[in-house]
């Protein structure tokens, strides 16, 4: 009795266990996690064009010598309910990262971008760009004022 139980035990072991050598079919995960390829312009990220203004109610934007904290702090909630499930202060997301934006871009352009990203992304070659580095995906129009606008240029401005 004791070898009939030990040969079944064994057994179902050795099916339940199947092979090492097989294969099995279907969705397989993969654990490993790969630094992302570094982009350069060469490789389709978009380049820096500062004198690009864009397309829409903005021709021009400076702002003033000192940040100004109460339009920070304005521009900082208007990110957070608008921008945020697509944009992130310091990193890719689905779009771009906004801390050091313009070094990257003219004012005007950002700005132009937040309240006509329709037009933009159909119209102007840096949106393009964009939209193919960023995978297609298309910033939406959240229908901001300009002072809303203003505020969050200013935000961008602190980061």
């Amino acid at each position: 009795m004791r070898k009939l139980l030990f040969i079944l035990f064994t057994s179902i072991l050795l099916i339940s266990c199947g092979s090492k050598t097989e294969k099995k079919k279907g969705f397989e995960y993969n654990r490993t996690q790969k630094e992302a390829p570094v982009k350069n312009i060469a490789a389709g990220k978009t380049a820096i064009d500062l004198s690009n203004k864009g397309i829409g109610p903005i021709s021009s934007m400076k702002f003033d010598a000192k940040i100004d904290d109460k339009l920070v702090e304005t521009g900082a909630a208007a990110f957070k309910q608008k921008c945020t499930a697509c944009h992130m202060a310091e990193r890719k997301l689905i779009g771009p990262a906004m801390k050091g934006i313009y070094e990257r871009r003219n004012p005007a352009w950002v700005m132009n971008m937040i309240l006509n990203p329709t037009e933009m992304l159909q119209k102007d070659p840096t949106a393009i760009s964009l939209l193919k580095e960023y995978n297609n995906v298309m910033m939406l129009n959240q229908n901001l004022t300009e002072d809303e606008t203003r505020a969050i240029a200013e935000y961008f401005r602190s980061l």
